[in-house]
This record gives structure tokens, C-alpha cells and sequence, in this order.
């Protein structure tokens, strides 16, 4: 096993579960939207991937933690690329979205002071490929006999934002001592959850429950 995964399998065991769960009736609803949700699945990929090279050049980390990093934007980018394929067989466009609010909100509960804010930034990294790791596999479950093909690409993907978590989880402990981290984690956790609970449900991987019930009836009715 690899140092960059021993380290997210590691900090994955120890790392609280999120708080918000979110049903599968989101992902059946999802069903209608899914060339929106590729193409913005290619715009999140190469978001990850830059966030990643950030923090190679902000986390005093030792070699094995920068080795990771590196390895987490390497795959993020094979992950656009493959996004991008993926549209392209499609004949869809990789264009602009607007943003969703997910992040914007998450990142709003960040320390406004460093290293608190440092750690606070690679919690909420390590929150959105939770939640990411969530929502992408419940896509693959909710897919097969409708889209086969999308149901093994998400699968595929969900698998590696799993690792990915670990990763920032572990990063976030070598700026600040283990319990700090861990108190911090869980409120930006309960955060999350808040920020969830408020948002509307959409074509985003990272949208909300709000309207979900009228939207999961029209994806039935169109099924």
C-alpha cells in the first residue's frame, strides 16, 4: 500500500461520520438531469484538482503529505479528463454552470485567523469529498437499468473521493494538535449539515433537500 493511501486510510477510520444523510430518493430524482450533472461533475473535478496544488504550496507537511496532495490533483485531473470524454461521446457541452452554494456556505464557517483558518479550509476540503463520496455512490445506486454507463463511472469515482477525505483529515492534524482538529471537525460538520438542511434540491451533486419531494414525483411520473 502506498504512503498516500495508508495516510487516508488511516485518518478515514478516524474521521466522524457527516451528519447530514441524505436519502435516495435525491439520487432517483436526479434521473432527468444527468447531462447537467456531468457536466458539472467536469467543472467540480478540475476545482478539486487546482484546490489540491493550492494547499501543495499553504501545508507545512512532510513529504509523504505533499506526496499525497500531488497525488490527489493528478487523479482529480484524470477524473476531468475522463468527465470530458465522457461528454464529448454524449455530444454535450462542457460549458459554464452557475455556481452552486454548497461551498461558498460550507467555507463561510471558516476561522477568519490562521492556522486555524488553514485547518478550518482542508476540513471543509475533506467535508466536500465526504459528501461528494456520498452523493456519487448513491448516483451509482440509483442508475443501473436506466444508465449503466453512468452508474459504473460514478461508482468508479465516488470510490477515490473516500480516500481523498483521509487525506485532508490528515493534513489538517500536522498544522494543529489532534484534539483541536477533531473539536473543529465536528463543527464544521454540524455546519455542513445546516447548510444542507436549507439549500434547494437541484441538478447539483451538492444540492439540498428543499423541493425534493415535488422533484422525485416528476422524475417518477417521467420515468
Amino acid at each position: 500500500m502506498s504512503a498516500e493511501v495508508s495516510l487516508a486510510v488511516a485518518a478515514s477510520a478516524a474521521a466522524p461520520a457527516l451528519r447530514f444523510v441524505t436519502p435516495s430518493a435525491w439520487a432517483a430524482a436526479q434521473r432527468p438531469h444527468l447531462a447537467t450533472l456531468l457536466v458539472e461533475q467536469a467543472q467540480l473535478e478540475k476545482k478539486a484538482a487546482a484546490c489540491a496544488v493550492q494547499f501543495l504550496f499553504r501545508v507545512p507537511a512532510a513529504a509523504n503529505g505533499h506526496k499525497a496532495l500531488s497525488a490527489l490533483a493528478r487523479e482529480e485531473l484524470v477524473h476531468f479528463e475522463r468527465t470530458l470524454r465522457l461528454l464529448q461521446q454524449r455530444r454535450i457541452a462542457f460549458a459554464t454552470l452557475p455556481p452552486c452554494d454548497y461551498a461558498g456556505k460550507l467555507k463561510a464557517g471558516c476561522s477568519s485567523k490562521m492556522p486555524e483558518r488553514l485547518v478550518d479550509e482542508l476540513l471543509v476540503a475533506g467535508i466536500i469529498e465526504a459528501r461528494s463520496h456520498e452523493r456519487l455512490q448513491l448516483l451509482a445506486a440509483a442508475l443501473p437499468g436506466h444508465d449503466d454507463e453512468l452508474a459504473e463511472f460514478y461508482a468508479d469515482l465516488g470510490a477515490a473521493e473516500e480516500r481523498h477525505e483521509g487525506i485532508y483529515v490528515e493534513l489538517a492534524g500536522e498544522v494543529l494538535p489532534p484534539d483541536v482538529v477533531a473539536g473543529r471537525h465536528r463543527d464544521l460538520l454540524a455546519h455542513e449539515a445546516a447548510v444542507l438542511a436549507q439549500l434547494p434540491f437541484g441538478p447539483r451533486l451538492h444540492s439540498g433537500l428543499v423541493g425534493l419531494e415535488g422533484a422525485a414525483a416528476t422524475a417518477a411520473h417521467g420515468r
